[in-house]
């Protein structure tokens, strides 16, 4: 069994004799095949190969195996942004008339895609509170419940998703959990030890690492059994008609017909590939994922507690914080560290919050997060910014909110900076 620093190095790919030690860009649509009935075959999922890179790459699978090695799941796949990821994971099992349950708690853009975008597609969304109690979740339920969702570090609230009792009343309804491991990443985090059964990924953030490719992931534990409700999963259970009539249970098993059909049905219809250059370039960052992340979650948590002493400012969250309410559940699920997102208020509301981000001289105020360089955002009037109040408050999203995402910088010169700016 390898440990995760190996496989961040190792996953995914190993080459075979005189062949390239680092992983080949492929890039390229379409690859060739002496017959027609060669390519038949691979259209009828009937062998393995490729012939168009909107549904699979050499690249693109290699690093996709990468990170399903990390995570301990069975296959995975990547798409162009993790917006797409969350956007498949979920559509994969539900469609129109369907009904989620998803924690409140969750990156803005996903709320949006979720209460707003597949809202239109007739897909029906129900938000807890991610510390709602046993009842208030086991309330959310409906007979026509596909799934339920929830991110294992809320962006930008940093709260802490319960994850074995969201998997619990999931599983007890006959319905997968869907964690986005985003922020945890599956250093800190492995959700399908906790239950989850599937995982989703904006590669954007910590996995690339460096700001230089957009990218999403999905991840099958291969643990759900479909075949248990096949007429609740007939998608999964019974002749996709749009595809030969595969039955994707039966021909992949459980360790693959989930990634097998998002490939085969949705990233054949809405063809939302990551580029196989995002790709590699993706690969290089998870390559140093591990060393990155003990060194983001060090300077989070010193960062964190300068703030936590600081007369100007008015609240901090930090999940890896002594005495944050989070902490207890932090230590459950990540006892090795959290991620290196501070949320915190300026005393004087968002007037002072604006005004503290313009002085800063490190971090630069940008729609982005999880980069080897600190940067800073006021989610409340960019990310969250299509929220009204109410649903700001349920997604944790206060005004005075400012997202401080720790880089890779001396954790003295990050509380130099916020010290001259806070003055």
């Amino acid at each position: 069994m390898q440990g995760i620093g190996t496989k961040c190095v190792q996953g995914g790919y190993t080459p075979g004799n005189g062949e390239p030690r680092q992983i080949p860009i492929v890039q390229s649509t379409t690859f060739k095949y002496a017959t027609g009935a060669e390519m038949a075959k691979l259209f009828d999922l009937e062998s393995n190969g490729y012939f168009y890179t909107r549904l699979q790459n050499p690249t693109n699978d290699a690093v996709a195996a990468k990170i399903a090695a990390l995570e301990g799941g069975t296959a995975g796949m990547l798409t162009s942004s993790g917006q797409a990821a969350n956007f498949y994971a979920v559509f994969n099992i539900a469609s129109c008339g369907d009904h989620v349950v998803s924690s409140s708690s969750i990156y803005g853009g996903t709320y949006n895609l979720f209460a707003v975008t597949m809202k239109r597609m007739g897909v029906d969304f129900t938000f807890v509170s991610p510390d709602c109690s046993e009842e208030e979740l086991e309330a959310a339920f409906r007979p026509n419940t596909k799934a339920v969702f929830g991110e294992t570090i809320a962006n930008p609230a940093l709260t802490v998703l319960d994850i074995e009792k969201f998997a619990k009343a999931a599983h007890a309804h006959g319905v997968p959990l869907i964690v986005d491991n985003t922020f945890a990443t599956p250093v800190n985090c492995r959700p399908f030890e906790w239950g989850a059964d599937i995982v989703t990924h904006s590669t954007t953030k910590y996995m690339d690492g460096h700001g230089a490719g957009v990218g999403g992931a999905v991840v099958d534990s291969g643990k759900f059994d479909w075949t248990k409700y096949p007429e609740r999963f007939a998608c999964l259970c019974t002749p996709d008609e749009s595809y030969h009539g595969v039955t994707y249970t039966e021909r992949f098993g459980l360790a693959g017909a989930y990634i097998t059909k998002a490939t085969a049905q949705l990233m054949r219809d809405f063809g939302s590939i990551q580029s196989p250059q995002n790709a590699f370039l993706l690969n290089m960052g998870l390559e140093s994922l591990h060393v990155r992340m003990k060194r983001h979650c060090e300077n989070g948590l010193a960062v964190a507690r300068y703030l936590k002493g600081s007369d100007k400012v008015a609240w901090v969250r930090y999940p890896g914080l002594e005495g944050d309410e989070y902490h207890a559940l932090a230590q459950k699920y990540m006892p090795g560290g959290t991620c290196g997102v501070v949320s915190f208020g300026v005393k004087g509301g968002r007037e002072a919050a604006e005004r503290f981000m313009g002085r800063l001289k490190i971090a630069a105020i940008e729609t982005h997060v999880a980069d080897a360089r600190t940067c800073c955002l006021h989610p409340a009037s960019t990310t969250h910014r299509q929220m009204n109040d109410q649903e700001l408050a349920d997604a944790g999203v206060s005004p005075d909110l400012v997202r401080y995402s720790c880089g890779l910088e001396d954790a003295g010169d990050l509380i130099a900076d916020i010290e001259q700016a806070l003055a």
